[in-house]
C-alpha cells in the first residue's frame, strides 16, 4: 500500500509539473524535436554514389589529419629553432652583466634575444625544480601582446634566464595553420567536383560489372565481364564474378537439358498410352483381343514411364543434395548371391556365373548397392545377345572390395566409351536396336559409387564384351 502511495505521489507530481509549464516551452520543445527527427530521417534516407562518398571520405581525412599534421609542423619548427637557441644562450653566458644583473639591449643586439638577466638563487635540479622551470618559460607566453619564453640556463656566471619574444613565430605559426587548412579544403571540394574522373579511372570496373549483372538473363548467360584495364584487388573480383557465371552457365544449361531430354523421354509412352486408349475406345469394347493388347500394352509403358519417373526424382535429390543413405556394414556376398539368383530367373537365355573370392565387410547402404548392381547386370543383359555368358565377379585388391560384372556382348566403341555415364546417352547401337532404356541407369549407378566413396571403371572393347567394376573400400576391421 506504501509503494502504491508513493507511486501516485510522483504520477501527480509530475502531472502537476507539466502542466504548470509554459504552453509556448512545450511548443518550442516539440517543434526542435521534429525538426531533429526529420533531419535524421532525410540523412539516414539519402543514397550518396559511391564516388561521391570517396570523396567525402577522403576530404574528412584530410580535415581529420589537419591536427596531426599541425604538430608534426610545431615539431619541425621547435627542433629548427634548437641550435639558434642553444648559440644565442652561449653567447650570453660569456658576457659581463652589469650593476643590476641584466644585460644591456646593445650586448643582446643580433642574437634574437629580447632581454636576459641573472637570478639571485639558482633553481633546484630536482622535480620541483624542473615544474618551476616549466612555469617559469610559460609564465608570458600566453599573453596578448608580447607573448615571450623564458629559458632558464645555469653558467659560470649564475643562474642566466633568456627571454625570447614569440610574436614573430605565432604570427609565422598562424599563417602555417591557415594555409594547411586551406589546402586541405581545396583539396577536398576538388576531389567533390572532379568526382567523375574518380569514376571513370578507378570505379569503371565496377560500373562494368553492374552493367554486367544487370544485363544477364536466359538468354545471354554466355557473357562475361571484362578484365582488361583492371588491376589487383578490382581485376580479382571480376576474375571471381566470370567463374560464377561460367558455372550458373553450366548448371542452367544442365538443367535445360535435362528438362529437354526428360520431356522427350517422358512423350513416346504418353502418346503410346494415348494411342491405345483410342483404339480401345473404338474397338476395345467389342473385341476382346484388342482388348487384351491394348491392356497389355497400356500395363508396360505404364512400368517404364514408373521407372522413369523414379529415376528422374533418384537424380533431382542428388542434384538438390538431399539423397539420403542408411548405412550399415555388411558383406557384399549376400547382394552378388540374391542378384545371381534374380538373374537367371529374369533372362533363362543367358549364361550366368558367380565368383566369390572369400569374404569381407564394407560400409554402405545395401539398398543403394543392390541397386547398382541391378543396373549393371541389366545392362549387361540388354547388349549381350541370347546365349551369351555374364561374369558375377567379388574379390579384394588391397585395400579395396571390387565387384565388377563382365559381358560378351557388343560392347562400346572407344568414343561413346567417355559418354556413357552422361543422363540420357544411349549408344547408336542402342537407338538402333530400339532396345529399352532411357540412358539414366549408368548415371545413377555412377553417383551411388561416388556417395559411397568408391570408385566405378569400365573397359570395354567393339564385338568383345565389357567388364564394369565397382572398387569400394573395405571396413577398418578387413584392412589388418
Amino acid at each position: 500500500m506504501v509503494h502504491v502511495e508513493r507511486r501516485n505521489r510522483r504520477n501527480n507530481f509530475s502531472v502537476q509539473k507539466d502542466s504548470t509549464e509554459p504552453m509556448h516551452k512545450k511548443s518550442f520543445r516539440f517543434t526542435g524535436f521534429s525538426i531533429r527527427h526529420g533531419m535524421s530521417r532525410v540523412l539516414s534516407n539519402l543514397r550518396f554514389s559511391l564516388t561521391l562518398r570517396i570523396a567525402i571520405h577522403y576530404g574528412a581525412q584530410l580535415l581529420h589529419t589537419s591536427l596531426t599534421m599541425l604538430l608534426i609542423v610545431t615539431t619541425v619548427l621547435v627542433v629548427a629553432q634548437i641550435p639558434t637557441v642553444t648559440r644565442a644562450i652561449n653567447a650570453v653566458a660569456d658576457m659581463e652583466p652589469d650593476m643590476n644583473m641584466r644585460y644591456s639591449p646593445q650586448q643582446l643586439s643580433g642574437l634574437g634575444v629580447s632581454e636576459a638577466y641573472l637570478l639571485q638563487e639558482p633553481i633546484s635540479a630536482d622535480l620541483s625544480g624542473f615544474v618551476e622551470k616549466v612555469s617559469l618559460a610559460f609564465s608570458h607566453f600566453f599573453q596578448r601582446t608580447n607573448p615571450r619564453v623564458f629559458l632558464y640556463a645555469d653558467t659560470l656566471e649564475g643562474p642566466l634566464v633568456v627571454v625570447f619574444s614569440m610574436e614573430y613565430w605565432i604570427h609565422v605559426y598562424i599563417l602555417l595553420f591557415w594555409a594547411l587548412i586551406i589546402c586541405d579544403l581545396y583539396r577536398m571540394v576538388y576531389f567533390l567536383r572532379h568526382r567523375n574522373r574518380l569514376n571513370k579511372k578507378v570505379l569503371k570496373p565496377i560500373s562494368d560489372m553492374a552493367d554486367a549483372a544487370a544485363a544477364l538473363s536466359a538468354n545471354n548467360l554466355s557473357n562475361r565481364i571484362s578484365i582488361e584495364g583492371t588491376k589487383n584487388e578490382l581485376k580479382d573480383l571480376a576474375v571471381v564474378i566470370n567463374l560464377m557465371l561460367d558455372r550458373i552457365e553450366r548448371s542452367y544449361n544442365s538443367q535445360k537439358q535435362f528438362v529437354s531430354d526428360a520431356s522427350h523421354e517422358l512423350r513416346t509412352p504418353i502418346a503410346v498410352i494415348q494411342g491405345y486408349a483410342s483404339m480401345l475406345e473404338r474397338w476395345g469394347k467389342t473385341d476382346k483381343e484388342v482388348l487384351d493388347e491394348g491392356i497389355a500394352a497400356i500395363s508396360q509403358e505404364t512400368t517404364a514411364m514408373k521407372e522413369l519417373v523414379e529415376r528422374l526424382l533418384f537424380l533431382a535429390r542428388h542434384d538438390k543434395k538431399t539423397l539420403m543413405l542408411e548405412m550399415e556394414v555388411f558383406d557384399p556376398t549376400e547382394i552378388m548371391s540374391s542378384i545371381h539368383r534374380d538373374a537367371k530367373l529374369l533372362s533363362p537365355a543367358h549364361q550366368f556365373e558367380l565368383k566369390l573370392d572369400g569374404n569381407m565387410t564394407v560400409n554402405g547402404d545395401k539398398g543403394m548397392l543392390k541397386q547398382l548392381m541391378r543396373i549393371l547386370l541389366d545392362n549387361a543383359i540388354k547388349y549381350t545377345p541370347p546365349g551369351g555368358r555374364i561374369i558375377l565377379t567379388m574379390g579384394r585388391e588391397g585395400e579395396e572390395c571390387v565387384l565388377s560384372v563382365t559381358d560378351t556382348g557388343a560392347g562400346i566403341s572407344a568414343q561413346e566409351l567417355p559418354r556413357i555415364f552422361d543422363r540420357f546417352y544411349r549408344s547408336e547401337k542402342a537407338r538402333k536396336a530400339q532396345s529399352s532404356g532411357h540412358g539414366l541407369g549408368l548415371s545413377i549407378a555412377r553417383i551411388i559409387v561416388v556417395a559411397h566413396g568408391g570408385k566405378l571403371h569400365v573397359r570395354s572393347k567393339e564385338g568383345a564384351g565389357s567388364t564394369f567394376s565397382v572398387r569400394l573400400p573395405v571396413t577398418r576391421e578387413q584392412r589388418v
